[in-house]
């Protein structure tokens, strides 16, 4: 199994060798830039200020640190690896939380952890964390950059999920509280009541991607792509009592079903 980090899990004086491996697999579509009278690749070579357009090579290219304009300082990676401190090269748990007290604005990438030996150690975490809904922030160092995990079970397995630190998420922007009625606030919690269902993530599908899909085999067989355009666009409705009324209508429920499916 490829992994994404390998190195140790500690909380207090417990110690469990581990790896992470990717959680989420990137589904995106891959297209090629094409120069369009000769459908040849675009390529991008790098090069630098004073190389006179020539190619510069991967080797040769290291990073720097411009403490004055046109001064650098290089550092290497054995550099970074020097200031690393022993705590840095393992995952560190700094302290337990109650799992609904982290914000989902937080979240970043998600990894499996893995044991690698300390199998019981790991189980008896795992458990323990489960049992009390609780979940663990740690720290390490990833790569050159200092991440905050959150180490927390999830149907039976153990996940570390990135966290964005507290000066990296942006302040909030003012919005002006505009004035509701009582009667909207009140149709509006009978529509979310209505709406409300237990979150079960395979009934969502990514369906532009499965139209990309079938766009690319039509044009492969040389046919023109039929626009989406012509599907019925939902009806806007600028008053927000009549909105929500409509909404709430059977006949809107039992289209919004049928279009569901």
């Amino acid at each position: 199994m490829a992994y994404s980090y390998k190195g140790a899990l500690t909380f207090g004086l417990v110690y469990i060798p581990i790896f992470l491996s990717n959680a989420i697999k990137n589904n995106d579509i891959g297209f090629n830039m094409i120069e369009r009278n000769t459908m040849s690749r675009v390529k991008y070579k790098k090069t630098c200020v004073d190389c006179k357009n020539k190619e510069v090579k991967n080797e040769d290219i290291v990073k720097g640190y411009q403490y004055e304009k046109g001064k650098y300082v290089i550092f290497t990676n054995k550099d970074f690896e020097k200031i690393k401190t022993p705590k840095d090269k393992n995952i560190v748990i700094e302290q337990f939380v109650n799992l609904n007290e982290v914000d989902p604005i937080y979240f970043d990438k998600s990894y499996y952890v893995n044991p690698m030996g300390a199998d019981r150690a790991f189980s008896v975490l795992l458990q323990a964390m489960q049992k009390n809904n609780k979940a663990g922030v740690a720290k390490t160092v990833l790569g050159t950059k200092e991440t905050l995990l959150l180490i927390r079970a999830y149907e039976g397995r153990m996940v570390a999920n990135t966290l964005f630190f507290y000066e990296e998420v942006l302040k909030m922007p003012e919005v002006k509280e505009a004035k509701t009625l009582k009667k909207e606030v009140d149709l509006a919690t009978t529509l979310i009541l209505q709406m409300t269902k237990p979150f079960k993530p395979e009934k969502f599908k990514d369906e532009y991607t499965a139209r990309v899909r079938k766009a690319i085999k039509e044009k492969i067989a040389g046919n023109e792509i039929i626009s989406s355009n012509t599907l019925e666009e939902p009806t806007k409705i600028i008053n927000i009592m009549e909105a929500l009324q409509k909404s709430l209508q059977p006949e809107h429920e039992k289209k919004r079903k049928k279009v569901a499916k």
